[in-house]
C-alpha cells in the first residue's frame, strides 16, 4: 500500500500537459492511494548433483519513480512520487536458467534468459521544462515498456587464481505515445552489451594481485542533428528519442595488497593496498555538450566532458 498525505497541490492537465485546475489538501489528508499484491514465484530442479536448472517470476510495482532525460548535454536523472496522475509502473519479470559447476564446485557456470514487460512506463514529452516546474506532471507520458536479455557467467572459487567472466546482453524497450511519433524506442538504461573480468591472483599468504576490467555499451541519447534561425536566436533540431548512443564505457582496475609477516598469537592484523582505478586513462564521457564554433558561426562541434581519468589510491586495512 501506497499513501499520498498533504499537504500537497495536486494539478489537473489536460492532453497537451496544460493545468486546468486544482486542489488543495491540508497536512495530513490521505487524497490518494494504490495497493496491489506482489507474488514471487521461484522453482528450482535437481539434475543431478552438480546441475540445476531454475525459473522464477515475479510482479513488482514501484511508487517512487525516477524520468531520465537523454538529451546529452544535462544527465538529468529526477525523482518523485506516485499521485493521482502518476501511476505506479507495474512489472512482471520470467527468468530461466542453467547452472552447472565442475570439478568439485571448483569452477560455476551459469546461463540465464529473461524477459520483463512494464506497464505505466514514464518518459517526457519533448522539449519539456524540467527544472523548478510546479507543474511537473504535466510534463510527463506513460506507456508500455518491455526488456529482454540472456546473461552468461564462468567463476573459478578455488586456487591462486580466482574470479569470474560474465557477459551479459539485455535490451530494454519503450512505447509511448506522443514520443518518437508514437514508435518504439530504445530505453534511457538499454545497453546491449556488458562485459566484467575479475581476477585475483594469490602469488604469496602475503602478497595478493587483483584485475578487473568492464565494458558497456554506451547510453542512448538523443542529439541535434540539424538548426534553424528563428528571429536571432539559433534553435536546435534533435533527432528522434535515443537514436544514438554515448561512447561505449570501459576501463581497467589494478591493485596490489600486501599483508605483514603474522606472529602465531598476534591478534592486531593489517595489510596495505596500492589500488589505480582506470589504469589505462580512458576519458569516459560523461556530457556532450555542442557548441557553436567561434571561427565560424555556422559550424557546430561536440564537446565531451568526463568525470575521472586515472587514480591512484593507498589503503591501509587492519583489524583487531
Amino acid at each position: 500500500m501506497f499513501n499520498n498525505i498533504g499537504e500537497a497541490t495536486v494539478y489537473q492537465f489536460d492532453d497537451e500537459g496544460i493545468p486546468t485546475d486544482s486542489t488543495f489538501y491540508s497536512s495530513g489528508d490521505f487524497f490518494n492511494t494504490y495497493n496491489a499484491l506482489e507474488p514471487r514465484l521461484g522453482i528450482v530442479f535437481l539434475i543431478d548433483e552438480s546441475s540445476s536448472v531454475k525459473a522464477s517470476y515475479s510482479k513488482n510495482n514501484q511508487y517512487i519513480q525516477q524520468a531520465q532525460n537523454s538529451t546529452a548535454g544535462s544527465p538529468l536523472h529526477i525523482w518523485f512520487p506516485s499521485s493521482p496522475n502518476v501511476k505506479p509502473q507495474i512489472g512482471h519479470q520470467f527468468a530461466l536458467g542453467y547452472f552447472r559447476n565442475f570439478n568439485e564446485n571448483i569452477f560455476e557456470t551459469s546461463g540465464e534468459i529473461y524477459y520483463k514487460f512494464s506497464d505505466n512506463a514514464i518518459d517526457y514529452r519533448d522539449h519539456a521544462d524540467l527544472l523548478l516546474n510546479k507543474y511537473f506532471e504535466g510534463e510527463l507520458l506513460f506507456g508500455k515498456d518491455h526488456g529482454y536479455g540472456a546473461e552468461l557467467m564462468v567463476k573459478k572459487n578455488k586456487g591462486k587464481l580466482t574470479g569470474w567472466l560474465s557477459y551479459t546482453y539485455s535490451r530494454a524497450l519503450r512505447k509511448i505515445d506522443g514520443i518518437n511519433n508514437n514508435k518504439q524506442y530504445s530505453a534511457p538504461y538499454d545497453r546491449p552489451n556488458d562485459v566484467s573480468v575479475v581476477m585475483n591472483y594469490d602469488y604469496s599468504t602475503r602478497i595478493s594481485f587483483g584485475f578487473t576490467w568492464v565494458y558497456s555499451t554506451g547510453n542512448p541519447v538523443t542529439f541535434p542533428v540539424g538548426r534553424f534561425e528563428y528571429g536571432n536566436e539559433t534553435v536546435p533540431v534533435y533527432s528522434s528519442r535515443n537514436s544514438y548512443r554515448m561512447p561505449d564505457y570501459h576501463r581497467l582496475d589494478l591493485s596490489v595488497t600486501w599483508r605483514p609477516k603474522q606472529k602465531p598469537d598476534q591478534k592486531w592484523h593489517s595489510e596495505f593496498n596500492v589500488s589505480v582505478y582506470n589504469a589505462y586513462n580512458r576519458k569516459n564521457p560523461y556530457i556532450i555538450n555542442f557548441q557553436n564554433d567561434p571561427d565560424n558561426p555556422n559550424t557546430t562541434y561536440a564537446e565531451s566532458t568526463y568525470l575521472f581519468g586515472i587514480i591512484p589510491s593507498f589503503t591501509y586495512n587492519f583489524k583487531f
